[in-house]
């Protein structure tokens, strides 16, 4: 009869190969997503995931639930459904910094073993991809409607990850929308650690061109400035968005 090789581990080590198994599931699940865009395009993987997703994630709960002892309600864990509203914002912002920790733990490792350059290609790469998928399905969670204008924009770029983090302002006048990066993370943290701006704009151009565009199709976007450029003191960078007459 052959042993589990799981009951040789101690409690530590078990705790560590949970973690790692979540890491491999995660990893998995991207890797399929990355080889989807490669076959099918982005807009289609982006329209696939969102149905494996409603697919995969009550078989997950449910397994989950069954092991850990947790009630689930339309595919969600009640302890999270019932948390404190205090709590589960908390846990969301938290959630949101582990985003963009990850972010730039890449973003270091790559650099620290090549250069920045080719950190940089990668970073920008990485946004043609990421950012149409977040507004996607912030598109699906706020259900906007497919062609969502500036209204839906607006209403979208307060639910990105990244607006949890940093302090943005969102100005409307006309047919035109400009939002101001009042406070950013990242660019301060280089400030502490007395470090020049981060050029990010092409980052940037990638980043809010492709998410404006998935909200809608007739969105325009321009930089009014973002590093390398100058800027004045108040703000980080600043972005026009704007539908044509």
């Amino acid at each position: 009869m052959t042993t589990d090789p799981l009951e040789k581990l101690g409690q530590a080590e078990l705790a560590r190969y949970a973690v790692d198994a979540l890491r491999r599931t995660m990893l998995h699940y991207g890797i399929w997503f990355n080889e989807v865009v490669h076959q099918l395009g982005l807009h289609e993987a982006i329209r696939l995931e969102e149905k494996v997703f409603s697919s995969y994630l009550p078989l997950a709960m449910s397994r989950l639930s069954k092991t850990l002892g947790f009630e689930t309600e339309n595919g969600l864990p009640l302890w999270l459904v019932n948390m404190e509203k205090e709590s589960l914002v908390s846990l969301i912002k938290a959630m949101s910094f582990n985003w963009l920790t990850s972010d730039g733990v890449w973003f270091r490792t790559i650099e620290d073993h090549y250069d920045m350059y080719t950190s940089k290609r990668c970073n920008d790469t990485c946004w043609t991809k990421y950012s149409p998928l977040e507004a996607a399905m912030i598109k699906s969670f706020l259900r906007l409607p497919e062609q969502s204008g500036l209204d839906g924009l607006e209403r979208a770029l307060s639910f990105r990850l990244y607006a949890h983090i940093n302090e943005q302002t969102i100005e409307r006048s006309g047919n035109e929308l400009v939002l101001r990066m009042v406070r950013c993370l990242v660019q301060q943290t280089r400030r502490i650690n007395k470090l020049p701006d981060y050029p990010c704009k092409s980052a940037g151009v990638a980043e809010f061109s492709t998410f404006a565009k998935t909200i809608d199709s007739g969105i325009e976007v321009n930089c009014i400035f973002c590093p390398p450029d100058e800027r004045p003191k108040a703000w980080f960078c600043a972005w026009r968005f704007y539908i044509p007459e």
